[in-house]
């Protein structure tokens, strides 16, 4: 293009203009001073309580834009706890707490008898990212976790050993916290606030698996659960695996009886105990061949 060329940008685009601004040869006290730097370089301007607006946009806007360029049209979903070992790990879970307390035995048992999710979780997305759906040239029902260990490891190993991309979602928290490494790496994203993480699980779901899981598991469920009973957000499958469990610590039923809820809300969400029965809730859902 020449500068005569009617369709040539008039205007450097943010890049440009910053290797300018690196490239000024003198320093002085005005250069050198914070106030100078471009706003959208200065991090300690953006990291300003009065920035929060802003940084809640940035932090919905990026993984949003990356998502939409890697063609990702639809998410697989995968809650679940970050505590559970896998089958090789369960038995030298349990050995490692022999010279512990009986609560600690006991802790180390109950993990290890839920090691098998592990292998569901793993199966669940291995087999929905083989089937390689694509609807609108995007790519549907891809595995989707939080990026940490446990459950979301098997979700995200599931994908990767499917030859197939999975996102992770990490949040930053004050102890030591990093993507397992099956995650694709372009589809990798650390997020500050909650809320925001919370709303990206969300955007593009169309099928949840929740997992036996703690605070953090119970927290997305609920929430899920709560924007569909109100209307907020359309039906989509609500996949939960381990009955016994979820019976054990939550009573369904009891918050029917006593008129919390509606009885009809239980049926928000479906019981399954393997991939396979997963797979075919889905499939029953959006009319979809099972093989």
């Amino acid at each position: 293009m020449t500068e005569k060329d009617l369709t040539n940008r008039k205007f450097y685009r943010a890049g440009e203009e910053t290797r300018f601004a690196e490239g000024v040869p003198e320093r002085t006290p005005q250069t050198a001073h914070p106030a100078y730097k471009l706003a959208f370089r200065d991090t300690e301007f953006l990291l300003r309580d009065e920035l929060r607006p802003i940084r809640f946009q940035l932090e919905l806007l990026k993984p949003e834009m990356l998502l939409d360029e890697a063609r990702v049209g639809s998410t697989l979903v995968m809650y679940g706890s970050a505590r559970i070992p896998s089958p090789a790990q369960a038995e030298a879970r349990i050995e490692a707490a022999q010279n512990g307390s009986d609560y600690e035995k006991k802790v180390a048992q109950r993990l290890a008898e839920k090691a098998k999710y592990y292998d569901e979780a793993y199966k669940l997305a291995r087999m929905v990212s083989e089937k390689a759906i694509i609807e609108d040239g995007k790519r549907q029902f891809v595995v989707t976790t939080g990026g940490g260990p446990s459950i979301m490891e098997a979700g995200n190993r599931g994908a990767s050993d499917a030859g197939s991309e999975s996102i992770g979602l990490n949040i930053v928290l004050p102890h030591e916290q990093a993507p397992n490494p099956y995650v694709t790496p372009y589809l990798s994203f650390q997020f500050h606030y909650f809320a925001l993480r919370k709303m990206h699980f969300l955007l593009r779901a169309r099928a949840v698996a929740v997992f036996p899981g703690g605070f953090g598991t119970f927290d997305e469920f609920f929430e899920l659960l709560t924007l569909i009973q109100t209307g907020k957000m359309k039906p989509i499958p609500i996949i939960l695996f381990g009955k016994d469990f979820w019976t054990r610590v939550i009573d369904f039923e009891a918050l029917a009886e006593e008129g919390t809820i509606s009885k009809a809300d239980l049926d928000l969400f479906q019981w399954c105990e393997t991939a396979e029965e997963a797979w075919d809730c889905i499939a029953d859902f959006y009319e979809l061949a099972r093989d």
